[in-house]
Parts: structure tokens; sequence; C-alpha cells
């Protein structure tokens, strides 16, 4: 068991249930653990003695009973392995080291290197080194990572295509050379998908098996979750609302390149709406946003053109996915200001209003949805537990280390 479950189904669903039971209920003796998995006392004894030989589980203390009888109580061995998490984007690369309980042991953060590529590469190797050191972990104990990425991942080829932000992505095979520098395997998925992975992992969606994440900032993106499922589609595209034909003429070879939607109520469709209201005082969208608090006409009247704009993707999406709620984030999404107007317009014209709720994670949902998806990969490749509490999904385009 160092590495995987490698013995009859019977012992595998048996660990399973035991590592389930320690994550759940913490400190844990073997009674209690039979009773809480249903395992003969035999059985879960058998198990315990395999976990804490080979290092998953260690000894935490004593409990006594209620005949003064002492029973020894065990727990997960936290730093027995660790997961990586990156979020990579066009202007910082920010990666997190996770142990075996999902608690963030260090983080860092740096300006993504513009050359893009492999330069890329070594950078997300040498933050993760410095984050293990920070950490005081061993890099050997680090199993698998996973990274969020702009634009769309091909898995049969591992490039990374339309994310004009970082060069020469589409050139390499991403997966592959991430796996060399870091010698483990690295799950890649784009960083909205990822995000909605965060917020049922770690956010708003705990309870919900069917929403959508709407990410608003200099661009416009969405993560779809149905029945506990990440959506992908057929090519990796799903969730690429940049390009529903709303805000503008779908016709207009000007909204190719980033979406007709996008080029309504991106940053850039922002600043140019405040301008052609005469407005004045903002030199970007932050300072639109502080220019409503402000009392701004031109200001005010932006944010009710966005909000109308996005509240019909909004009943869009709904029309489509029937989802429980849909979560807003991003730099712009995520602003109370827009939330507000956007519940208030499918207040007003839906029988039914859509739940829509700010992301609770704001810029981390990302990171804790990569954390989260390297987590479950290696629960489910070491002791094949598909269903850990409160992890969500798992991610395609994973190459293990051998």
């Amino acid at each position: 068991m160092t590495d995987a479950i490698t013995t009859p189904l019977a012992r595998q669903m048996s660990v399973r249930a035991v590592m389930e039971a320690l994550m759940r209920s913490g400190p844990i003796s073997r009674a209690e653990l039979a009773r809480a998995t249903g395992l003969s006392k035999q059985t879960a004894s058998e198990v315990v003695r395999d976990l804490e030989a080979n290092g998953w589980i260690r000894e935490r203390g004593q409990t006594q009973g209620l005949v003064g009888r002492s029973a020894t109580t065990y727990e997960l061995d936290a730093g027995r392995a660790y997961v990586l998490g990156v979020d990579l984007g066009g202007t910082k690369v920010h990666v997190a080291l996770a142990d075996l309980s999902g608690a963030i042991a260090a983080e860092e953060v740096d300006a993504t290197d513009r050359r893009g590529g492999h330069h890329v590469i070594e950078q997300i190797a040498a933050l993760t080194r410095s984050a293990a050191a920070r950490a005081g972990a061993d890099p050997r104990r680090i199993r698998y990572g996973a990274m969020g990425s702009p634009g769309v991942f091909q898995p049969g080829s591992g490039r990374i295509i339309i994310a004009p932000n970082i060069p020469d992505l589409d050139q390499i095979d991403v997966v592959k050379a991430l796996r060399v520098s870091l010698g483990f395997g690295v799950a890649v998925e784009n960083d909205v998908n990822l995000a909605a992975v965060g917020e049922r992992w770690r956010g708003c969606c705990r309870e919900a098996a069917t929403f959508a994440f709407v990410a608003l900032g200099t661009g416009i993106g969405m993560g779809l979750m149905a029945d506990g499922k990440l959506i992908r589609g057929a090519r990796g595209a799903a969730g690429e609302i940049a390009y529903l034909p709303l805000g503008g003429d779908p016709f207009d070879s000007r909204g190719y390149r980033l979406g007709t939607l996008e080029n309504a109520i991106g940053s850039v469709a922002i600043m140019e709406r405040y301008r052609g209201l005469g407005g004045q005082g903002a030199e970007d969208v932050r300072g639109v946003f502080d220019r409503l608090v402000d009392g701004d006409a031109a200001a005010r009247t932006t944010m009710d053109e966005v909000a109308r704009v996005l509240a019909q993707a909004l009943m869009a999406i709904r029309a489509i996915l029937d989802p429980e709620l849909v979560v807003l984030g991003g730099s712009i999404g995520a602003r109370p200001e827009l939330v507000e107007r956007v519940r208030a317009l499918l207040n007003g014209f839906m029988a039914e209003p859509l739940r829509v709720e700010a992301s609770p994670l704001g810029g981390r949902a990302a990171l804790m949805g990569a954390v989260g998806t390297a987590l479950s990969t290696l629960y489910d490749s070491v002791f094949g537990m598909t269903d850990l509490p409160g992890e969500q999904a798992r991610t395609a385009g994973v190459e293990t280390a051998a």
C-alpha cells in the first residue's frame, strides 16, 4: 500500500471506508471505526495496522472508556504526502502546496514569465520548490498536481490554445513538460472550470450538484457542473460564453476573436461604454466602480447596461442547464454593485428567479479547485476513493508519475 492499493476488491473497499471515516471524524479508535464503517472489529484493526505500517495514519492519543479501559485513537498523517495546485494567469502564477487533509502548507506567487512556453513551465517548477522549502516539506512527497490555465486545454496533444496572454502554450505538450520538470503527474484544466470545482469543494456550492460559475473580468468565461460532474464538451470548450450571440451582432467579424458577449461586457467594453456616456473620472473598471459610489451618472448607466446584458446571458444559461444557482466571480463579476443589479433584473423578469451568489472564494477559486482536484486524484489512485468528503470532481489530462 505504499503507492496504490493492489489488494483484492473487498480489502480496497475496507481501506476506502476506513480512510473516509478518518477524514470525516478525525481522531478515532478502532472500535469506533468498526461502528462507523460497518466493518468487523478484526477487519478494521487489520486495515488500521496496514495503513499505520505504510505511514498513512498515526496514533493520536488515548480515549477513556466507560469501564476504565482506554483505547488508542488514530488520525490521518497529513504530512505523508502533498499535492500541488497551480493557478496560471496572464499576469501572475500562484502555486499552493497542500497536505493530505487539504490544508495549505505554503504558497508562492510571481509575475508570469512573459516569454511563455517552457519558460513558464520552469517558473512553476521553481515556485514549487520554493513552496516546499517554505513548508519544510520534502519535494519527493509531492505526489500529484493540477493546474488551471486560461484558454482551452486539448487532452490529445497536451496543448493549451486560445491563451493569447501566455505565448507558446499551444506549441508544447504542457502536461508532459510539467511532469518532466516537476517529477509527478499534473492535470491541466481551464481555470474557470477549476474555479467551479473550487466553489463546490470549499465555496458556496457544497450542497449544489448543478450550477454555473461565471467569471467576468478582462474577459468572460464559465464553468459548468451538472449532477456533480464538470462539463467540458466535445472539444473542451463548454462554457465559452464569450461567444454567446448577446450584446451585439454575432456576425460582426470584430467579434470573432473574443466573442460577441465579451466585446459587450468585458473590461475594455465597460470602459468604452463609460467614456461613450461622457464619463471622465475613471481610468479603469475599478475606477468606474469608485465613481459609482460617488454618484457618477455615467458610471451608474454603464453598470446598468452591463447588468442587463449579463442578466440575459444568465437567463440563457438557465434555459439550457437549469442550474440550482449561478456564482458570479472575477474582478468585475463578484462586485456587489453588479450582483445586486443582476438579481434585481432577474427578480423582475423571471417567474421563479434564478439564485445568484457572489463567489466567496474570490480570486482563490481556481487555486482551490486545483488543490481539490489534485487531492482527489491522489486519494483515488491510492485508496480508490472517488467520493471524498468535500471532494467534487476529477480532471482529465492526468499523466501520473512512474
